[in-house]
């Protein structure tokens, strides 16, 4: 899990959290993450950049 539930309560205040957000933004975050590396990868590199996403 990537993501921190509690984080989400504040940065979303007045709004209620489904107990699968968290899991769903995870799973995002996750596969936004392994598309990044294999951007860097296919450009010759190890080091993962903002300009990866």
């Amino acid at each position: 899990m990537l993501v921190v539930k509690a984080k989400l309560k504040d940065a979303l205040p007045g709004y209620n959290v489904a107990g699968d957000l968290a899991e769903a933004l995870s799973a995002k975050c996750e596969q936004l993450l392994k598309d990044a590396a294999a951007r860097a990868e296919s450009n010759g590199r190890k080091t993962v950049m903002a300009k990866d996403l």
